[in-house]
């Protein structure tokens, strides 16, 4: 999981360029700069290295999460019940599992503030409507993460819909524990745990 979280930490950072990337020559380097950017304002913020988690939220709703397709996301981490969900319980779905990023990312971006990112090179042709953007993490003390950020473009532009931390799928991760919500209490049953989950962490 912390791995997970540290991954998570860099997907913030390379989102940034998902939108942007479809038009960038080195997507890579468009990255690598983005990422050092983001890294720059948590580092240098008193009032988020003094604990404000509302002013981390929001840098992270509104500089972030736009770019990345949420719906996408949602539906393949629900897998085969999204089909059985209501329009009214997809959308829910979406809200629940959006804020559940929101709260993670903003529970984990200043212990992980100080990390270092490569990027490998990365070609996208112009047709190209999927790409896959790798990096690794530069842990202190530790073996390098490595972290593929899968995205689609569509007529809003790329968007992010998986990352993969050390082989490891966020939307596979979350769809282990979607399907066992909805094994005990139906799509209703896992709509109610993220609102729980939620309120867990937002008390914190």
């Amino acid at each position: 999981m912390k791995r997970i979280l540290a991954g998570l930490l860099a997907a913030c950072c390379v989102a940034a360029v998902a939108s942007r990337a479809a038009d960038a020559t080195a997507p890579d380097v468009l990255a690598k700069s983005v990422t050092e950017e983001v890294l720059a304002v948590l580092r240098a913020d008193k009032e988020i290295q003094a604990g404000n988690q509302k002013r981390l939220a929001d840098l992270v709703e509104k500089k972030v999460l736009p770019h990345f397709n949420f719906t996408r996301m949602t539906q393949l981490a629900v897998g085969r019940h999204w089909r059985e969900a209501s329009p009214e319980q997809q959308q829910a779905l979406v809200d629940e599992f959006r804020g559940l990023l929101v709260q993670t990312y903003a529970a984990t971006f200043m212990a992980y503030r100080d990390l270092t990112i490569e990027y490998r090179p990365v070609r996208i042709q112009p047709d190209d409507t999927d790409a896959v953007i790798k990096s690794y993490i530069n842990q202190t003390g530790g073996k390098a993460v490595t972290v593929d950020y899968r995205m689609h473009k569509s007529a809003a532009g790329w968007k992010v819909y998986d990352v993969v931390v050390a082989d490891l799928s966020l939307v596979q991760t979350y769809r282990g524990t979607f399907n066992s919500e909805v094994q005990k209490g139906g799509v209703d049953g896992l709509i109610k745990a993220l609102v729980a989950k939620n309120k867990q962490l937002a008390e914190k």
